[in-house]
C-alpha cells in the first residue's frame, strides 16, 4: 500500500511539510531514521547553544525542542484518533502560545532532549503498531477530512522543516 497521501487528504497549507517527506519508503522507518539524525545533532550541542536565539524574539533551541515535543504529542494524538475512527473534529493549536506556556528555557538542554526522546518513542511505537488498513482511515481536522498517512507525513515533514531551520539559522551562527 502507498503510504503517501493524496492532495485531498490534507489542507493546502500543509503541502510545505508533506513535500519534505521522501517519496518512497515506510513512514515509520523514515521517522525512526530521521529521529536518529536529529538526536545525534541535538545531543552534540552545549547548554549554551541550547539557549541560543538567532534573532531577538525568536525561540531558543530549547524552546524549539519543546515545540517539537508538543507537536509530536498533538499530532500523534490526532493520528491515533483518526486510526481509531474518532469522528469529532480535532482542533489546531497556536504554537507560540504553547511555547510561552511551556517555559522550556527553565529546563536544561539534556532534560528537553529526554522529554523529546520519550515522546518520540511513543509516536514511533504508535506508527509501528498500526494495522495496514489504518493508514487510509480519516478523521476531521478543522472539519476537513485528513488521513492517518497524511498525519504521519506531517509529523515527519514538520520535524524536517525544523531540522532545516536549526541547521540554517541556529547552528551556522551559534
Amino acid at each position: 500500500m502507498n503510504q503517501r497521501p493524496e492532495k485531498s487528504e490534507y489542507l493546502d497549507y500543509q503541502t510545505a511539510y508533506i513535500s519534505l517527506v521522501p517519496s518512497e519508503g515506510d513512514l515509520a522507518a523514515i521517522l525512526r531514521e530521521q529521529s536518529k539524525e536529529i538526536f545525534t545533532l541535538l545531543e552534540g550541542l552545549t547548554e549554551e547553544q541550547g539557549s541560543y536565539r538567532y534573532a531577538p524574539g525568536k525561540w531558543s533551541i530549547k524552546q524549539m525542542i519543546g515545540h517539537l515535543t508538543d507537536n509530536d504529542r498533538i499530532m500523534s494524538y490526532r493520528l491515533l484518533c483518526f486510526a481509531r475512527g474518532e469522528q469529532a473534529p480535532l482542533p489546531g493549536y497556536e504554537e507560540n502560545d504553547y511555547v510561552a506556556a511551556g517555559d522550556f528555557d527553565r529546563f536544561s538542554l539534556k532534560e528537553m532532549l529526554l522529554h523529546y526522546r520519550i515522546v518520540r518513542e511513543s509516536t514511533l511505537a504508535l506508527l509501528e503498531s498500526l494495522p495496514a488498513d489504518s493508514w487510509t482511515k480519516a478523521g476531521l481536522f478543522f472539519s476537513v477530512p485528513m488521513t492517518v498517512r497524511a498525519q504521519a507525513c506531517l509529523i515527519i515533514g514538520h520535524e524536517r522543516h525544523h531540522m532545516n531551520v536549526l541547521q540554517e539559522r541556529y547552528l551556522k551562527q551559534a
